[in-house]
């Protein structure tokens, strides 16, 4: 059976030994000791331990600034699987073209999300 331990949990773990006066050492083995492979690891311990002395006691991640992922939808996916399918040969620069969208993004989503990968290039 899978355990599912989300990030606000293990923060609150974490804040609740920080509290209790423990140490950044401390409280990293303890959490290792209880989630076993789903603790967190000793860099984010250690950002939510600064966080805590801080005074931020916040166990919510805040919404990140930035423009939101927006073009890898699926319907854009769609589109390029179609275009590949449609010609092999075509290259990541024509399709960002015909859809408008950057070529990281097209590349990303031929790769990650349509998991295809070269078989032979000239």
């Amino acid at each position: 059976m899978t355990r599912v331990i989300s990030t606000t949990w293990r923060r609150e773990l974490s804040q609740v030994f920080f509290l209790q006066g423990k140490v950044l050492k401390e409280i990293h083995a303890i959490l290792i000791e209880i989630l076993e492979e789903h603790a967190s690891s000793y860099a984010t311990v250690k950002n939510w331990v600064a966080q805590f002395k801080r005074g931020d006691f916040s166990t919510y991640d805040v919404p990140r600034p930035g423009r939101p992922k927006t073009v890898t939808t699926p319907e854009i996916t769609d589109q390029i699987h179609e275009l590949i399918l449609k010609d092999n040969w075509i290259s990541a620069k024509s399709i960002d073209e015909q859809l408008g969208i950057s070529h990281e993004q097209v590349g990303s989503i031929i790769h990650a999300d349509l998991d295809m990968r070269k078989l032979s290039a000239k």
